[in-house]
């Protein structure tokens, strides 16, 4: 991938203003279509195939559509409602309620809820459509206005949703300005502090226009867009900071824009695209939840991420190399050594906190986990609900009217229970009805039964009943759990069958407890999927360890303050919290999924500068400082970015969205200061060359996954060593043929024949699988500037393993010839005169039964040399006269011989050279056994 990226930074130098073009048209396309096709956001969180649900179809197929569209309320106050003049304005109003245009029907006069003191009626509007338009509910709200005869009136239900659920472009503005002084601290130029700002907002303007778009055939909640931009501007900068960053690095060191930027891709992106993938896989996770609304919620977050990493990759690049030298530094500051950055001069203060942390990493690893232990304790006290408040956000219209309902008539007449069933059974369809009621009345928590009716065909009944709280109400919950229990005694003793909870609440309630129970196999998903990416990257088993580890202290402190604050209130005020109460059912699922992505990335971006310091020079505690100190100002800054970011969204916002705000900001902050820069390096040095450790077992069963972009190095490496006049046309370092075997060390020289000692007939084929680019590599390993395992399709091009006694089919050499030529892809027109020339390689001809086993190997050896293979690895006899033959035309030889074969006396006599071709000579590198 990083040399694929590498080729991206060159094709977007070449073509920047194309890209740049190309982003701008798509924008506008998008936003264009947004605005002519886009829909409206709602906040429905409804989940097929839940009893609930089934019984809100049951009302709309049996009761019509009204009966499951949404419901409003009335109420009026007054010192006695029921005075005359006060009832014939209550009555009026309840006339022009029921002329509105969408308004299925209104509770008739006598039968409206009226207090024990005459204080307070309430009155239950039915709605035809379950999404009623704005127009219908401004004009029930007109409607249903009272002042006059001592009467007031107020409207709500859940006909009027939360209201506000999105924060105000000032948590954006004061989020951007946050981050601009950071990246303008960071570069010390206010034009390189732009650019990822500019390209984190098209990324999400994208987003959003996207979201908008998907509106209009998805339920996709309030919420969304704003979570989507949140998240958009917080990684969108972040991954722009680090692939600019490494681009002005370059450029102070003399590297051409061009050549820099396709480099910065190839190094900085590769961790880019590595950590935008773990923060869309822990998001689109969320589908398996399977809440429609959450999971637009998971898609348009990875959506987000997905913009803003196409953005740092192909934007980004573009704009900036548009500016071409501007972006240079404009002081090149003198560099640190490479091993030990903080003994050269007066450390930084990167390199004296780690040294600092490091200095007894026992009592930093105790003080920490204690610290992140004792801060997530009030996650235990947890309590999750739909929405953060009973009847809307604190400070609306509709929550003062919920409020006063509650006063009134108690918390639970704001979320009513219905309950369907079937009355086939009896012979008295009213009678049946009356029995039903009478029986859910009975049983334990039914404040109040309200309403009770049959259909228009008498085949179902509806049951309206008063639980003794709201929605979110433990003993709400209760009731529900208590009726369904009951449901068979119910139906035995009335007669109906197929007895259901449902309303509105039932479904809320269902969602509360889905959700619930997601947490844990979700959390267990996302800890076992960290365990797995951080193993493949790493090769270790102690860094995924840690890694986890450090990552639920960061999830537990997370919870741990969103509780402190929006449930028990501690500091709500200074946050901007106006009611603390439980916290929104997916809050836990989000933050968790979200973190896990962030915790990655800044796992990624500290650990694997560690551990190539380690690689290179095997000192476990020197990695770790120099490690640290090269990568944790980067960390830093965009850590800080983030959490202003998320901070922003706090005040001002909704309750839903000031806690996703909180906790995300939280979590960033503990885990980029607290885990990632003190905790992880105090534990590595506490292991030592532990840290780096894994089964041999393990390792070669795992990917090799290249998140630093090694392989553009070790490729820049190995093509500038190639242009080298002396320069080896095969190299190798430290090859291990397989797991025991002594590594290997060969230099071939272009147009030679090398010879490669190894232990065995078996180490001798291994190896030159491995040379060749047929079996994994280990080691560092280079043919004609190509790098191996990355590059091993184009070595395999370049190269043949021609195996010891190569069988032969055809009957003839001609048709042999023609016929492999054929099976590698030759086109036709070409293989008579590369016949022509394998022929004048081997001088052979006529029936393949008479060659010896040294003249089909030549044969084998000619037809993929003239097919394009310029190295050829013969493991097995000595036949370095075939292989002279080979080199007089061009080819480059290693020979690799078991040491059995190589001893003298066990050696074979030199293979006659091939009819009727001479005898040729070539140059020999012998190569030791390492």
């Amino acid at each position: 991938m990083s040399l694929a990226l590498y080729r991206l930074g060159h094709a977007v130098g070449r073509h920047r203003l194309l890209v740049v073009v190309a982003w701008a048209v798509l924008l506008l396309v998008v936003l264009g279509l947004a605005r002519t096709h886009g829909g409206e956001y709602d906040d429905d969180f409804s989940i097929p195939g839940t009893e609930s649900e089934q019984g809100m179809d049951v009302l709309a197929e049996r009761f019509g559509t009204a009966a499951a569209g949404a419901s409003a309320q009335v109420l009026y106050r007054g010192e006695d409602v029921t005075a005359p003049d006060a009832w014939a304005a209550v009555e009026a109003s309840l006339a022009a309620v029921e002329a509105v245009d969408g308004v299925a029907g209104v509770t008739a006069a006598e039968k409206v809820d009226v207090t024990a003191a005459h204080d307070a009626a309430l009155a239950t509007v039915q709605l035809e459509d379950a999404e009623p338009s704005d127009a219908t509910l401004d004009a029930l709200r007109d409607a249903a206005v009272v002042d006059t005869a001592g009467v007031t009136s107020t409207v709500g239900g859940n006909a009027y949703g939360g209201g506000g659920a999105g924060a105000s472009h000032t948590a954006e503005a004061v989020g951007l300005g946050v981050a601009l002084v950071v990246l303008a601290l960071t570069f010390g130029s206010l034009v390189a502090a732009g650019l990822p700002i500019l390209t984190a907002l098209l990324g999400v303007a994208a987003t959003i226009a996207g979201l908008q778009l998907a509106a209009s055939a998805a339920t996709i909640s309030t919420t969304t867009p704003s979570f989507a931009s949140m998240l958009g501007l917080a990684v969108g900068i972040d991954y722009a900071l680090f692939v600019l960053s490494r681009h002005r690095a370059q450029l102070a060191d003399g590297v051409e824009p061009r050549e820099s930027m396709a480099r910065a891709l190839g190094t900085a992106g590769s961790a880019v695209v590595f950590a935008g993938a773990t923060v869309v896989v822990s998001l689109v996770g969320l589908v398996v939840v399977g809440i429609p609304v959450l999971t637009w919620m998971g898609l348009g977050g990875a959506l987000a991420v997905t913009l803003a990493v196409a953005a740092a990759l192909t934007l980004l690049p573009a704009v900036a190399l548009l500016l071409g030298t501007r972006l240079r530094p404009r002081e090149r500051r003198p560099r640190a050594p490479r091993t030990h950055p903080a003994r050269a001069g007066r450390p930084s203060l990167a390199a004296r906190w780690v040294a600092l942390v490091t200095r007894v990493p026992v009592l930093t690893v105790v003080l920490v986990v204690l610290g992140l232990g004792a801060a997530a304790l009030p996650a235990a006290d947890l309590q999750l609900a739909l929405t953060g408040g009973q009847g809307g956000e604190p400070g609306t219209p509709e929550r003062a009217h919920a409020d006063a309902v509650a006063d009134a008539f108690g918390a639970g007449s704001a979320a009513p229970l219905l309950i369907t069933a079937d009355i086939l059974g009896g012979d008295d369809p009213r009678a049946t009805v009356e029995d039903l009621a009478a029986a859910v009345g009975d049983v334990d928590g039914v404040v109040e039964v309200t309403a009770a009716t049959p259909n228009a065909a008498a085949d179902t009944a509806l049951v309206r009943l008063v639980p003794p709280g709201g929605a979110s109400d433990p003993a709400t919950v209760d009731l529900v759990h208590r009726l369904r229990e009951a449901a068979p005694a119910i139906e035995a003793q009335t007669g109906a069958t197929d007895l259901l909870v449902t309303g509105s609440t039932a479904v809320t309630i269902d969602v509360q407890e889905l959700l619930a129970d997601a947490v844990v196999p979700f959390g267990a998903t996302v800890v076992g999927l960290s365990l797995v990416l951080l193993a493949l990257v790493f090769r270790s088993v102690a860094v995924p360890l840690k890694a986890t580890v450090g990552f639920l202290l960061s999830v537990g402190a997370s919870l741990g303050a969103i509780v402190a604050v929006f449930q028990w209130g501690w500091g709500a005020d200074l946050v901007g919290v106006a009611e603390p109460g439980p916290v929104v059912s997916f809050l836990p699922v989000l933050v968790i999924g979200v973190l896990f992505g962030l915790a990655m990335d800044y796992e990624m971006f500290l650990v694997s500068r560690m551990r190539e310091e380690y690689t290179h020079h095997g000192d476990a505690r020197g990695a770790v400082l120099a490690g640290f100190t090269h990568s944790a100002p980067v960390v830093a800054a965009a850590a800080l970015i983030m959490v202003a970011v998320f901070a922003a969204f706090v005040p001002g916002g909704s309750t839903t969205l000031q806690a996703i705000a909180f906790g995300l900001a939280v979590g960033v902050l503990v885990d980029a200061f607290v885990v990632r820069m003190t905790l992880v390096p105090a534990v590595l040095v506490l292991l030592g060359d532990r840290a780096w450790w894994m089964p041999g077992w393990l390792a070669r069963r795992l990917p090799v996954v290249d998140v630093e972009g090694e392989a553009v190095v070790r490729s820049l490496d190995a093509t500038r060593a190639a242009a080298a006049p002396d320069a080896p046309a095969v190299r190798a370092r430290g090859l291990v043929p397989r797991p025991g075997d002594t590594p290997l060390d060969v230099d071939a020289p272009a147009g030679a024949v090398t010879v490669v000692t190894v232990g065995s007939d078996a180490a001798a084929d291994a190896a030159a699988r491995a040379l060749t680019g047929r079996a994994r590599v280990g080691g560092d390993v280079a043919v004609g500037g190509l790098v191996l395992p990355e590059q091993r399709e184009r070595v395999r091009r370049a190269t043949a393993l021609v195996v010891a006694d190569p069988p032969l089919r055809a009957r003839t050499v001609e048709r042999h010839v023609a016929g492999a030529l054929a099976l590698l892809g030759t086109p036709r027109r070409r293989r008579a005169d590369l016949v022509a020339r394998v022929g004048q390689i081997t001088g052979l001809r006529g029936p393949v039964d008479a060659l010896t086993r040294s003249e089909r190997r030549l044969l084998v050896a000619a037809v993929a040399h003239v097919h394009g293979a310029h190295v050829l690895v013969l493991p097995g006899p000595p036949d370095t006269d075939l292989a002279a033959v080979l080199v007089r035309h061009g080819a480059t030889v290693v020979l690799l011989i078991p040491q059995t074969a190589a001893r003298p006396e066990d050696r074979p006599s030199p293979t006659a050279p091939p009819r009727p071709a001479p005898r040729p000579t070539a140059p020999v590198a012998q190569e030791a056994h390492r």
